[in-house]
Parts: C-alpha cells; structure tokens; sequence
C-alpha cells in the first residue's frame, strides 16, 4: 500500500480537565480530499494545529508527509501549507509584501514571477498595494489562499477557505482548488460548515463530535447510511448525536 499523506494513531489533546480530541485514529491517502466536520468544540481546529505541529499532543502520534512531525516538522513544513480566514496576515504589510515574506520563508527562487503567478490566479492585482488592514474581509480570505498555495504545497490544509467570499468567487476558487489537485496531485484536508462545498470537493468525510471520530465515509455513503438526502441534514444528525455513529465506532474497533 502507498503511504499515507496523513497518519494518525491515538491522538489525544487535554487542556488541563478539557479533553478536546480523545485517542483519534485516521489516515489520509496520498492525492485524496478529505473533509474533517464537526460542530463547534468537535476537535477539528485542535486536531488540524496538531498535524501542523502548532500543538504538541498529549498522546499519539502524527505522520505527515512520510515524517512524525513531532520529531521532523522542519523536514516536512516546506512541502505543506494552511490557510484560514481566521488567522490574521500581518495587518501592517501590503498584500504583495505578505506574500512576499512568504515566499522568502518558503525558499523560493524566482519570488517575482510565484507573486505574479498566484496574483493573477486568485485576481489580487487591485489590491497587492493595499494594506491588508484595509482589505474586506473577502479580499483578506483571497490573500491568504494566495498565501497557502505560493510554495506549491503537497499537502494543504484548508479551514472553511470560501468563508466570507461571494457565491460567484468561491465557486470559481472550489474549482481553481480542484485544478490545482488534479495538476500537482496534491492531498487536500479541508475544515468547512459548508457542505455542499465539501459534497463537491471531498472524496472522503471524517466527522467528529466531542473529540471523537463517531463516522466516515464518502459523502454519497454518509447521505445513503443516514437516509438523508444531503450532507447537511447528515451533519446535523451526527451534531446532535444521532444516526450510526456508535455502530461505526464499533466497526473501526
């Protein structure tokens, strides 16, 4: 079997008597999109700082990219990258010149020609002069999708990436994404409340609820299993701790 983009093997998290992600196992193939869902305190942001190594867990284990990323992070962060219209660019710095300490950070040679590139990919070149303290928060969403794709990542890591943005542009940036994993054959993790987004993007859904993996599958087999007729109304089910997940815990064991 290929190894796996994403590895993880009884991963916890505790926050003194908190216990925000308890012994999740999960593995993630090399090229797929995954979704990882779940409500508001389910464990997805905390799992996702874990897999970027932001967050030191209180057990388990975490391989990306071929690498613990407890031991190796440094190996592995150039070939990854997040995004997030919940983490501030440096409010102070223009767009180009955010973009640019990224892609100093990131290595890259030709940083001139990457700017243009993702600048005319994601239509920034109204506003690359602008702080981005200045920016809607619609144009600061696209700045740092920009951001998560100037170093060409193989792994990218996406929390709720249409958020703020109309319904015209994140259309437009859900297929630019899938694009960009079909050229490069990248592995998607994707973090959204916005389950059509995730039925047209994900081949796979993880879903959490209080720490815990309680199912998963495609999204055609979730909606099927609960005998739903969309991913939102199986979203809800799983929330509000109905449906099957208890059976496919068991199953997992």
């Amino acid at each position: 079997m290929p190894e796996p983009a994403i590895a993880v093997r009884g991963l916890s998290k505790h926050f003194g008597p908190i216990v925000a992600v308890d012994d999740v196992d999960f593995s993630i193939p090399m090229g797929s999109a995954t979704a990882l869902l779940g409500g508001n305190g389910a464990g997805k942001t905390t799992t996702i700082s874990m897999l970027l190594g932001l967050l030191l867990p209180t057990k388990g284990t975490v391989s990306v990219l071929g690498e613990d990323i407890l031991r190796h992070r440094y190996r592995v962060l150039p070939r990854m990258n997040f995004s997030s219209p919940y983490v501030d660019l440096p409010r102070r710095l223009t767009a180009a010149e955010n973009l640019r300490v990224y892609a100093q950070l990131y290595g890259l040679s030709n940083i001139r020609t990457r700017l243009r590139d993702v600048a005319a990919a994601f239509d920034l070149g109204e506003f690359m002069d602008r702080k981005v303290a200045s920016l809607s928060a619609g144009q600061k969403t696209r700045v740092a999708l920009a951001k998560a794709l100037i170093n060409v990542p193989d792994l990218l890591l996406l929390d709720e990436p249409t958020a703020s943005l109309d319904p015209d542009t994140a259309d437009w940036v859900r297929g630019y994404l899938k694009d960009y994993q079909a050229e490069t054959g990248a592995t998607i993790m994707l973090a959204s409340h916005n389950m059509g987004e995730v039925e047209r993007m994900c081949d796979d859904v993880i879903m959490m609820r209080a720490g815990r993996i309680v199912d998963r599958g495609a999204p055609a087999e979730l909606i099927d299993r609960y005998g739903r007729t969309n991913l939102e109304e199986v979203f809800l089910d799983i929330a509000r701790g109905n449906g099957h997940g208890d059976d496919w815990q068991k199953a997992a064991q």
